[in-house]
């Protein structure tokens, strides 16, 4: 009798993970180009946005257009100036697509919605918004452009999902400022918290699953924000200045005096989430505003101290269900970090502030394309950590059957 005949069949070995991430990277990419083919009228317009995202997703040091010509293999980047200038392709499909896309990925039902600007430094007074405003990236004002964004963040991962770009009213009353960057002369103001409820309802009325929002004083201190997501039911955790109003059964109150009067008693002392640097530590303190009886919610005043310094603290606004415990607060609050996080890795890997458009449809299309990039890298993580980890079960996905019913499109 043979060895062979004797010895059990040799298991095969486990495909090297390497290997295994490419073919998933390239299942992944086709992926995105299915999804966002219905964008587009011309096949020629399909492949220039398929070169371009190859470009946002190379290695490139700066994605403007003629290193993503150069990636490309074209001699000029008029092609890719094209594509966002005179072609005819929906940047608002292709971000309806992308909501689509992250639910189904990355989506959760405690996920969690960010909202925050970023400042995009410019020259000159051409480009589309572009104005002296505090600019974030800068940390001063500055002449820049600044988009309002969305993030979505998941125990999946977290990635850019919606954005507007905000128009100084100095503009809305330049009817020929506003034509020659291809906008509506009658273009209206619209404050940063009113782009926010834009994106949030469209969030909404796409199906992303979401339990809270969160976000900084700019949207904090919006008190009509406020109410609409009360309103909508949408549960949320965003910052406020200290001289913010605030009230308590029949009293009003100042953020600050409330700290002042309570700000000795207990601290508890929690992590906001991990940072690049390990668990970001904070003492924390919560107040109830109002828990009415006859409802399943309550107002909560929350508050953040530095532990190596008492005077440096911020308070956060919460509407959350009844009874919502400590560390469930904290933990929302400390997700809006993720939207600083996206936006450093959009502009550092998918070029989202590499453009070189003046129109705000150029804009818009720019910023849709760099997000699908960003969003794909993160899709692409996801996939690679189950398969690095198999033995840990992620959390359920939102299926695309799912969603599809959730948007009335069962029987698509």
């Amino acid at each position: 009798m043979s060895l062979a005949a004797v010895l059990p069949a040799p298991v095969p070995a486990p495909e090297p993970l390497a290997a295994a991430t490419v073919r998933g990277w390239q299942a992944h990419r086709a992926e995105v180009d299915r999804r966002l083919a219905p964008c587009f009228r011309r096949p020629e317009a399909r492949r220039r946005a398929a070169a371009y995202l190859d470009g946002l997703l190379g290695d490139a040091p700066r994605k403007n257009g003629w290193q993503l010509a150069e990636t490309a293999g074209d001699a000029t980047p008029y092609g890719l100036q094209h594509l966002l200038g005179r072609a005819v392709w929906s940047a608002d499909a292709a971000r309806d697509e992308l909501y689509a896309y992250v639910a189904e990925h990355l989506g959760d039902p405690e996920g969690v919605v960010v909202v925050d600007e970023t400042g995009f430094p410019k020259k000159g007074t051409h480009s589309a918004g572009v104005a002296p405003q505090y600019c974030g990236t800068l940390g001063k004002v500055g002449n820049c452009q600044v988009g309002v964004f969305l993030a979505y963040v998941g125990p999946l991962g977290h990635t850019l999902l919606d954005r507007e770009l905000y128009l100084p009213e100095a503009w809305t009353k330049d009817p020929d400022r506003l034509q020659a960057v291809g906008l509506a002369p009658d273009t209206p103001l619209a404050t940063k918290p009113q782009l926010a409820r834009r994106m949030l309802a469209r969030a909404r009325d796409a199906g992303v699953p979401m339990a809270w929002v969160t976000g900084d004083t700019v949207y904090g201190h919006s008190r009509a924000l406020r109410s609409w997501l009360e309103d909508e039911g949408l549960h949320h955790v965003l910052a406020v200045p200290r001289n913010e109003e605030l009230w308590a059964g029949t009293d009003l109150w100042r953020v600050d005096e409330v700290q002042a009067a309570y700000g000795d008693r207990e601290w508890h002392r929690l992590s906001a989430g991990a940072g690049s640097k390990g668990e970001r530590w904070y003492d924390w303190q919560c107040w109830i505003l109002a828990e009415p009886e006859d409802a399943d919610w309550g107002h909560y005043l929350l508050f953040r101290r530095a532990p190596a310094d008492p005077d440096d603290w911020q308070a956060y606004v919460a509407f959350a269900p009844q009874g919502c415990d400590l560390e469930t607060l904290v933990g929302v609050a400390g997700r809006r970090w993720a939207i600083e996080h996206a936006f450093e890795a959009a502009k550092q890997e998918t070029g989202l502030d590499d453009y070189e458009v003046r129109s705000a449809h150029g804009w818009h299309r720019h910023v849709t394309l760099a997000m699908w990039a960003l969003a794909l890298l993160a899709v692409v993580r996801a996939a690679a950590l189950d398969r690095q980890h198999p033995q840990k079960k992620s959390p359920q996905r939102h299926s695309l059957t799912a969603f599809k019913r959730s948007r009335g499109l069962a029987g698509a």
